[in-house]
């Protein structure tokens, strides 16, 4: 019940069911709540009205990380919670969240020095429970100029390394969305609520709009969780009850890079002169840089980069790489995000905790907002918690404890963090043995995990059909995998969410995108003005993230 081609019975299902719960949003927080429940023996759905991971879980900078720069903001609880859970959530799925050792350079005059990068990382290691093999490391400025020649050697005085946890945020939520439906869940992207339903001042369920079809239908449920990310505060306003604390918006945005023009070789978390702290990161042959962090008022499900934007993360490449000599026009790709902050007086942006908050109002409900993704489990875990107590009080059923502490997500069934390694070379050479090219194998193998078996089956069974649409096989095969087993039903869906490639090979999806379209418009019978509209909404996308707005 995953399956584009079953949009209809997935839908019919979602109406028909008796639903303890009913997710509004299906970003990681949705997910991880959707999962959550239906492991506890909860009847769960999820509506999303766009694509899964389609706002700020598909935008953010792609780490889940122990949070350090809270530790300047003394949110101890913080660092602790987030560093334990992202070794969960790096187990649970190690072939979408890899260990990226991170340089912390300090400089003459800079934020940080040797003593309290030392003392810093020593209490970081401490609080976020980190492994032996990964703890912090000194450099003395020669090591870390070697380790990367294209760091700033002027005034350096040497640098701090320790562990981050590299992510495909979009994959890690479809992953987790995928276990959750396969556990029960019912979930279903392109269904907008638009209007909340009450029983005697209770809500009782919510008015959806198939964005697809345009057909409206009611949905009800015991329970309705809004997990909207940077839509919470919308869904209270509709229930009246956007009181005391409101979503604080900020956007950042990510600049990508070829590997010819900026050659990273070693992840940098750097402060710029203006005292923020930018991440420059290699994945996959490119390097990506960001994030700004202003106060956003716009378009909550179009946020664009500026200009201004641009040449400030640009400036802070020069900043700590002058040799690269970056220009705008090295620029490849960008994508810009939307954090949904809740605010509190007095504070700076940059300074608002990234603590989840929850709220109930007095029609029963229930609202999560704020957090990370690397806390995404305990989250849901908190909400799956009260919602649990909820109906034990009212209906006298008893639910168990989280069961998802050491669930494997989709995908994640390779022998653990210790296993993977050993299994991508097997699982590669399979591919090889297939006809694949080692390259792409590994990119695959790496990024699917444990359901490559079914793309590989695809990739040997259909190829006459790959060759019959002119796609590459291999293309096809991961196409095939999306709209049969990943609920990708529009173009974008596929070349953002499901392959990351319009941030990170845009030129893979410019040679790819009219065949893969024709297609998905066979398949799903899309008229000619649905087929134009899709297009033009790839082809917008692609545009806006190599130019920037004025």
């Amino acid at each position: 019940m995953f399956s584009s081609l079953n949009r209809n019975d997935i839908k019919t299902r979602i109406n028909d069911e008796s639903l303890d719960l009913l997710v509004i949003g299906g970003g990681i927080t949705g997910a991880g709540i959707a999962l959550d429940a239906a492991t506890r023996g909860m009847k769960v759905a999820v509506v999303e009205m766009q694509d899964f991971a389609g706002g700020t879980s598909s935008r953010s900078t792609k780490l889940v990380h122990g949070g350090l720069r809270y530790l300047k903001q003394f949110e101890i609880g913080v660092v602790a919670e987030t560093g334990k859970e992202r070794a969960i959530v790096y187990e649970n799925g190690p072939h979408v969240t890899t260990p990226e050792r991170m340089m912390l350079p300090f400089y003459k005059g800079g934020t940080f020095g040797p003593f309290t990068t030392n003392i810093g990382l020593r209490v970081y290691d401490f609080l976020a429970g980190v492994k032996k093999s990964e703890r912090r490391k000194m450099l003395k400025p020669e090591e870390a100029v070697r380790r990367e020649p294209l760091l700033n050697a002027k005034d350096l005085k040497g640098a701090g390394v320790y562990v981050e946890y590299k992510t495909d945020d979009a994959r890690l939520t479809i992953e987790v969305m995928k276990k959750a439906a396969e556990k029960g869940a019912l979930a279903l992207n392109y269904m907008k609520v638009t209007n909340l339903v009450y029983e005697n001042s209770k809500v009782i369920g919510v008015e959806a709009e198939d964005q697809i079809d345009g057909s409206t239908q009611k949905l009800f449920a015991r329970k309705i969780v809004n997990a909207a990310g940077p839509w919470v505060d919308t869904l209270r306003e509709i229930d009246n009850s956007k009181r005391g604390k409101y979503l604080h918006l900020t956007k950042g945005i990510h600049l990508v890079f070829g590997g010819e023009r900026f050659p990273l070789k070693q992840a940098i978390y750097f402060d710029t002169p203006d005292g923020r702290m930018v991440f420059a990161i290699p994945r996959e042959g490119k390097t990506y840089v960001g994030t700004t962090d202003t106060v956003y008022t716009g378009n909550i499900a179009h946020p664009k980069m500026t200009i201004e934007d641009r040449d400030y993360v640009l400036k802070a490449i020069d900043y700590m790489f002058p040799e690269v000599n970056i220009k705008p026009e090295d620029v490849e790709s960008s994508w810009a995000g939307l954090r949904p902050l809740i605010h509190e007086e007095g504070k700076d942006p940059s300074e608002i905790s990234r603590k989840d908050e929850i709220f109930v109002s007095d029609s029963g409900f229930i609202s999560i907002a704020g957090g990370k993704l690397t806390g995404y489990r305990k989250m849901a875990e908190s909400i799956v918690n009260l919602v649990g107590e909820q109906l034990q009080e009212e209906e006298g059923r008893s639910f168990p404890v989280t069961q998802t502490k050491e669930l494997r997500i989709s995908g994640g069934d390779v022998g653990g963090s210790a296993g993977f390694e050993t299994f991508v070379n097997e699982k590669v050479s399979e591919a090889v043995h297939l006809g694949m090219e080692e390259k792409s194998a590994k990119s695959l193998v790496g990024k699917y995990g444990s359901n490559i078996d079914v793309i590989f089956d695809i990739y040997q069974r259909e190829k006459a059909d790959a060759k019959a649409e002119n796609i590459d096989p291999a293309v096809f095969a991961v196409l095939r995998y999306a709209i049969k087993y990943e609920l990708a039903y529009k173009p974008v869906d596929f070349f953002i969410r499901r392959t990351g490639a319009l941030f990170f090979d845009i030129d893979w999806v410019d040679l790819h995108k009219d065949r893969v379209i024709a297609y998905m418009a066979k398949v799903f019978n899309w008229s000619d003005e649905q087929t134009a509209d899709y297009v033009k909404e790839l082809n917008q996308l692609m545009y806006e993230a190599t130019h920037p707005e004025e």
